[in-house]
């Protein structure tokens, strides 16, 4: 399945409330005076999606001119302008990961409870595994009950190397040990499940630097990646876990889960826009080939169906 599919078929709960608002069956602009209920149409889609009121506007008042200007408008041109936008608000949004240079390189997953850390690991450490680095996986959710069996459960599945402890045990001794282990088995990657830090929580927040420290004894340059995996159907009330978590944790990227069961695919322009923080994968299901590197042509396709306008 192409990305272009892959991200389609994810963002199917948001996607037909666009194909309809834009007119993309059906020309829903063609040949007729853009009416105040079209612009309805339009908002609720936008802001439904959680799109963000800034880039909602942008786009609104730039369809408004162009029919301005056109007298007429297909619904397709609608998408075309919507597209752009979206294009140029995300630029620079896609996270692409330099050539390793450590040995092990360090990606520490960060974020609440529910989020999707843990199977974000498991499926990150399968992607490296697949493209020829070896990796190992550090189990530091000693805070979550049963969180170290559902990592080991994935491990397993994905032949994949772990390194855990008992609940309650210290995270940061618990990363410490797997940088130890990865070290010594000459890893490529290691990639740390964080516990699922409320970011009100100041002294679990503070668990997360103590984490950071430790690594540093090893590596002055680890953990090298900090991403903050976030829950896309959270919307755009991520963007306040985000602001916490950044100023703690100096965040270096973002991973988004779930957008394929939500109807708020959107949230992610919204959550760009106000962090400038690369986006390196956005998770479109539950299989481990559904994490997805982020592409910017391949979300805003799949989002106005320009690749399939009679669909």
């Amino acid at each position: 399945m192409s990305f272009f599919e892959k991200f389609k078929q994810g963002l199917k709960r948001t996607t037909p409330t666009f194909y309809k608002a834009f007119g993309v069956v059906g020309g829903l602009f063609s040949g007729k005076k853009l009416a105040q209920e079209d612009i309805d149409l339009l908002e609720e889609a936008l802001y439904g999606a959680d799109i963000g009121v800034e880039t909602a506007t942008e786009i609104l008042e730039e369809i408004k001119a162009a029919f301005k200007k056109e007298k007429e408008l297909r619904g397709q041109d609608a998408a075309a302008i919507g597209a752009a936008v979206l294009r140029r608000v995300l630029a620079g949004a896609e996270g692409k990961l330099p050539e390793f240079t450590a040995k092990p390189e360090v990606i520490a997953l960060i974020g609440v409870n529910g989020s999707g850390k843990t199977t974000t690991a498991a499926k990150l450490g399968r992607m490296f595994q697949d493209k020829g680095s070896t990796v190992l996986v550090g189990a530091c959710d000693t805070f979550r009950a049963a969180a170290n069996e559902q990592l080991a459960v994935w491990c397993q599945r994905l032949n994949l190397d772990l390194v855990s402890s008992h609940q309650g045990a210290d995270s940061a001794a618990v990363a410490y040990d797997a940088y130890d282990a990865a070290a010594r088995r000459g890893k490529d990657v290691l990639i740390l499940d964080t516990a699922g830090r409320l970011h009100t929580k100041h002294n679990l927040l503070g668990e997360l630097s103590k984490i950071r420290r430790v690594l540093e004894k090893r590596d002055a340059k680890a953990p090298q990646h900090r991403w903050l995996v976030l829950d896309g159907s959270i919307g755009s009330n991520s963007i306040e876990q985000a602001r916490v978590f950044h100023k703690q944790f100096d965040l270096t990227g973002l991973v988004i889960t779930k957008l394929d069961g939500t109807s708020r695919g959107g949230a992610l322009v919204g959550i760009y826009r106000e962090m400038r923080l690369p986006i390196y994968y956005v998770g479109l299901g539950e299989q481990p080939e559904d994490l997805q590197p982020f592409s910017i042509e391949s979300y805003v396709d799949a989002l106005f169906n320009l690749k399939n306008p009679a669909e």
